[in-house]
């Protein structure tokens, strides 16, 4: 019995240390997503991956000092709450499932297009202007395209900035898209556009540092991009987690079902040799 209650230990011990890269995930995302200025699922992650580890620890300490009863609800609350840690994850893959980028002929980043992306995500960050305007204001204090700003005399020549590297919300917000044809001036400021009715946001674009392309779709799309790389990286370590959790929980569930078949069988053994 005692074996078997070290066995059913060390499982819990394992299920325990799963649970830190979700709680880890949970924190990073939150903090990331703060920094980005929108607030999706912002805490779940994280208060999902702290319930799983005072789960696991109760477990553990059920299987050590062999507490039967809370072994049992043990295992009850870990199959709960890896059902709703699956739940998350198939929800995460369905709303990040398009990617809204495409490419730009002689350009290194890339642009983004709302059409692109989940009706689901749309509707959140571009579906309410009161939400939008919220993120907009965040945005525009930002270091987001100060960063641009700042860097200019790294970009001497307009080929030098066509093939840096832009993040998702730099492509969208810090510059007009490319198809209305400005002339490149500086990262944040550009001038003449030679098709200006190529597209809705070509009249949206200003150089005021403070407007920019704050209010274009490009910006939005931009948004949704950083969201989906954000939800797409979490998701590995997610799955990962959950997969050994599972493995874990479902070994745990023998071993705790073996503990009551040996302790049933040595008090039968001993009401007979008694």
């Amino acid at each position: 019995m005692a074996v078997s209650n070290n066995i059913t230990a060390c499982l819990n011990f394992l299920a325990l240390i799963c649970t830190i890269p979700v709680v880890a995930t949970g924190l990073w995302f939150a903090s990331k997503q703060g920094a980005e200025c929108a607030r999706l699922a912002r805490w779940p992650v994280a208060i999902l991956g702290v319930l799983l580890l005072l789960v696991a620890l109760a477990g553990f300490v059920g299987a050590y000092w062999n507490r039967q009863g809370l072994l049992a609800a043990y295992l009850f609350a870990m199959a709960a709450l890896i059902t709703l840690l699956l739940a998350l994850l198939v929800f995460a893959f369905a709303v990040t499932h398009g990617s809204g980028a495409y490419d730009v002929p002689g350009r290194a980043y890339r642009e983004y297009r709302l059409e692109g992306f989940s009706g689901w995500l749309r509707g959140y960050v571009a579906g309410d202007p009161r939400r939008w305007e919220g993120i907009r204001a965040c945005l525009a204090a930002s270091d987001t395209c100060k960063k641009l700003t700042m860097e200019t005399a790294f970009f001497i020549a307009p080929e030098q900035f066509y093939q840096s590297d832009l993040s998702p919300l730099q492509s969208g917000c810090c510059k007009p898209p490319t198809a209305c044809g400005y002339a490149y001036v500086s990262p944040t400021v550009w001038a003449s556009p030679a098709n200006p009715a190529a597209d809705a946001d070509c009249g949206a674009w200003s150089n005021d540092p403070r407007q920019l392309c704050y209010w274009c779709e490009s910006c939005k799309a931009g948004m949704l991009g950083t969201l989906r790389d954000q939800w797409r990286r979490a998701n590995v370590a997610l799955v990962a987690a959950t997969v050994a959790l599972l493995v874990v929980y479902v070994i745990g569930c023998s071993a705790f079902k073996n503990a009551q078949t040996e302790d049933l069988f040595r008090r039968y053994k001993w009401s007979n040799n008694t």
